[in-house]
């Protein structure tokens, strides 16, 4: 039975990979046919016009793969519906940039679509034994986690492969979590196999050098499902069920946060975009720009193996468990006391020192 369910999980990676895989290059010529071109100014770290609408090849795969291997649900029409608001927002975005209060309009729409209509709700969580019901309230801590995910994923696409490998260790991670528990049958399960298939077969022509970008299609639709993934299958009564996507999504929630914060500091909009970004620190520290990823990478895979090792609970030793948690605590602190993320006391001290 174990082997069986591995041979048709394999199965699934594989196709959409190959779909989506083969699909890029035709999406490529699309883009530069329609000049969906990421121009290279002084925030961009490329230095020629980039196609990007990698969005389309991913969501080409990612259908294939629900008429091969999905079930027609409700919540299926919901996400189905809701990935075509947000990729279609994405395409627009990418030939013709959209202010970001009309993207957001379009995210809203489609987060929209799962809550009412797919009714894919963050019901209630148990912290310390405590019930917290969030009743009428599900509804817009739904939307704004939705909202959220998307967001978080289109800050950290700067670099060739970045945002598409973060979102491959995902949904790695979230496969390695359900074959370990036992849980194979599901609609997170299938959207898991089918997105890691569909998101690996696109990085081969998106790790750098990159010969398309994901584009804000991409971007947004990858952190669309993985926030529905995170909410199918880690909904429930206990800390865990925001615990585990979280934390596997914590270089990217990071960063996101570094920014909100580094603009406060700096009474700027949190819209406003920079090049303090985590990326953008690595690099000023001379990592090349595929070094810097691979390093982001490490960083990334190393949360999810926390994230495994919390849920696996006392099959891993305790000291195990907490040595990685003060690894990556220590990290964290030392790369705020480095850089420049949050504030720019380092540029403040060389002028002094002048």
């Amino acid at each position: 039975m174990y082997t069986n369910t591995l041979i048709y999980s394999i199965e699934i990676i594989v196709l959409t990979m190959l779909l989506s895989g083969l699909a890029t290059p035709i999406v490529k010529w699309i883009a530069v046919h329609v000049n969906a071109l990421d121009i290279p100014n002084e925030r961009k770290v490329h230095k020629k016009p980039m196609p990007r609408l990698g969005g389309l090849a991913i969501f080409f795969a990612f259908l294939m793969g629900y008429m091969f291997f999905g079930e027609n649900t409700i919540q299926m029409n919901s996400i189905l519906i809701g990935s075509f608001i947000i990729l279609l927002t994405g395409i627009i975005d990418d030939i013709n940039p959209l202010t970001p209060k009309d993207k957001l309009i379009g995210q809203v729409l489609a987060a929209g679509v799962i809550v009412f209509y797919g009714d894919i709700l963050l019901n209630n969580l148990t912290v310390f034994g405590l019930d917290i019901q969030f009743g009428i309230l599900a509804y817009p801590i739904t939307l704004l986690f939705i909202i959220a995910c998307v967001n978080i994923i289109n800050l950290i696409d700067g670099l060739d492969g970045l945002a598409t490998g973060i979102s491959s260790i995902f949904f790695l991670t979230i496969f390695v979590i359900c074959i370990f528990q036992g849980r194979t049958i599901g609609l997170d399960y299938t959207l898991t196999l089918i997105m890691l298939g569909s998101s690996l077969g696109f990085l081969y022509h998106n790790f750098n050098p990159a010969k398309i970008f994901l584009g804000d299609s991409g971007a947004m639709f990858l952190g669309f499902i993985i926030s529905i993934i995170s909410l199918l299958g880690f909904k429930g009564t206990i800390l865990t069920s925001v615990f585990v996507p979280l934390s596997i999504l914590a270089v990217p929630i990071l960063d996101t946060l570094f920014a909100i914060l580094r603009r406060l500091v700096h009474h700027q909009k949190v819209s406003d975009a920079d090049k303090l970004h985590l990326h953008h620190q690595l690099l000023g520290m001379k990592f090349s720009h595929r070094n810097t990823v691979l390093i982001i990478y490490g960083v990334n895979i190393l949360f999810a193996i926390a994230s495994v090792f919390f849920l696996l609970g006392e099959e891993i030793n305790i000291y195990i468990r907490i040595g990685v948690y003060v690894l990556l605590f220590l990290l964290v602190f030392w790369f705020v006391n480095k850089t420049n993320i949050v504030t720019e006391k380092q540029i403040k001290l060389k002028k002094k020192k002048k």
